[in-house]
């Protein structure tokens, strides 16, 4: 089952790939499978980012009316947590793998 490829990870709250083998060990009809699963998921990256964008904005906008210090830096961590996620997220969608000839 094509699911058994994939793994959810939390942090970026999208499906990530978890092969367990090369990706030659794998027939072609099951990487074809991971393959069409991945770009399901590769296409769905941009919209989660969209997500994330928003919520930096919202935390921006808190920060701007932040006058408490130790809060401004939860916050300010908090912000580049969002940004390291996205930089993690398209990584992922510049991923491309393709199937090879078996």
């Amino acid at each position: 089952m094509v699911k058994d490829f994939f793994v959810y990870n939390s942090r970026l709250r999208i499906h990530l790939p978890y092969l367990t083998n090369e990706w030659h060990a794998y027939s072609s009809q099951e990487q074809e499978s991971v393959l069409l699963e991945w770009e399901r998921v590769r296409g769905a990256i941009p919209d989660r980012i969209h997500e994330i964008e928003v919520e930096i904005e919202q935390l921006q906008g808190e920060l701007s009316q932040e006058e408490d210090f130790d809060k401004s830096c939860r916050i300010n961590g908090e912000i580049s947590e969002r940004a390291s996620q996205i930089n993690d997220l398209w990584i992922w969608y510049r991923t491309n793998p393709e199937k090879t000839q078996c």
